[in-house]
């Protein structure tokens, strides 16, 4: 437990100066000449509950956004990016990794979590520690182990480039290269990035047709699995313990880190199944390295424990033709176009 009570202590502050750099530098931009852009809500989804009031977004801030979040040199080694765990092919998530790799050779204690549908949560990572998209965008910079590195430093070193003096000055009025302005621009583009042209989309459209597998996955999934991923944005943000061990050589408990309550113990957040195909490892640990792996945990692995969620007290009942045909169905949740996107690519 001395981890686990060193690991809240060290969240704790880091939201205190999180939440600072934030408050500190709030201030009316005027700006003039951009192209705002609405948010973007797809056919069937809800109306987005994250607020873009204090950060509107426009096509440049989106586009300083992406040029920042592909940096190498917001690191500390110069040599990890935004887009070096998150990225696009994988859904903006880890791609066949069990958890994301940071500076100077590091290894974080997580897998990296997918930046795609991001405007319909209110909290964000894993365990639910930010409650903004600034606060998301801060953390992995500062964080030791993942980008390392300060916002002087960065500064320092991206002062001089024509380009980002250009891009920061139309967005926010100003050249100068500010902490505000960075997290604003990231969040602008992470706030952008919407998925929702799956095979699955289009059914539900009426524009193309299932298989008879997809079409028994589909049964089966709403079924046994719609509760803590209902449609269509295929999670319900809530934090569950689904049963997995514990790795003693992470200690990680989850929601209990942010709260500090015992009921909160090896609870994470429901991940959205949208693109999972294509976003391997899986779990908060990237502990399974392929769906089937994941589906098997629920048929016969759930461990029981006092935090247990009780939809998994008897596990998941299904038979091996189920189990392929749901994997069948995951696969028709994945969107090709957006994992394929030029909008959202590294630029060139």
């Amino acid at each position: 437990m001395r981890k686990s009570l060193l690991t809240i202590t060290v969240l704790f502050f880091g939201t205190i100066l999180i939440s600072y750099i934030i408050s500190s530098c709030k201030k009316e931009i005027n700006i003039t000449g951009i192209q705002f852009l609405q948010q973007e809500i797809p056919d069937g989804f809800p109306q987005p509950v994250y607020n873009f009031e204090d950060n509107p977004l426009s096509k440049e801030g989106v586009e300083l956004g992406r040029k920042l979040f592909y940096d190498a040199r917001l690191s500390a080694d110069n040599q990890v990016s935004c887009g070096s765990c998150h990225e696009q092919r994988a859904g903006f998530g880890t791609f066949q990794h069990d958890r994301s790799h940071g500076v100077f050779s590091s290894h974080t204690d997580r897998n990296a979590p997918v930046l795609f549908n991001l405007n319909w949560s209110t909290s964000f990572h894993w365990d639910g520690a930010f409650t903004s998209l600034q606060e998301e965008a801060i953390q992995p910079i500062l964080g030791h182990i993942e980008m390392g590195e300060t916002f002087e430093g960065i500064k320092n070193k991206i002062k001089d480039d024509k380009e980002y003096q250009a891009l920061f000055k139309k967005v926010f009025n100003t050249s100068a290269i500010h902490p505000i302005y960075i997290i604003k621009a990231l969040s602008q583009f992470t706030g952008s990035l919407v998925s929702a042209n799956s095979k699955y989309d289009r059914y539900k459209k009426g524009t193309a047709t299932f298989t008879a597998q997809e079409e028994s996955g589909y049964q089966i999934f709403k079924a046994n699995c719609a509760t803590c991923h209902p449609e269509p944005l295929f999670t319900d943000y809530s934090y569950r313990n689904i049963g997995l061990p514990i790795d003693h050589h992470l200690e990680d408990f989850g929601r209990m880190r942010v709260t500090g309550l015992r009921e909160d113990s090896l609870k994470f957040k429901v991940p959205t199944l949208r693109n999972t195909y294509i976003s391997s490892n899986y779990m908060h640990d990237g502990r399974f390295g392929t769906l089937q792996q994941c589906i098997t945990h629920y048929r016969t692995n759930v461990q029981a424990g006092p935090t247990l969620d009780p939809l998994l007290t008897n596990g998941i009942t299904l038979t091996n033709a189920q189990s392929d045909n749901l994997l069948v169905f995951l696969r028709a949740l994945t969107d090709s176009n957006f994992i394929q996107d030029p909008r959202f690519s590294k630029p060139q």
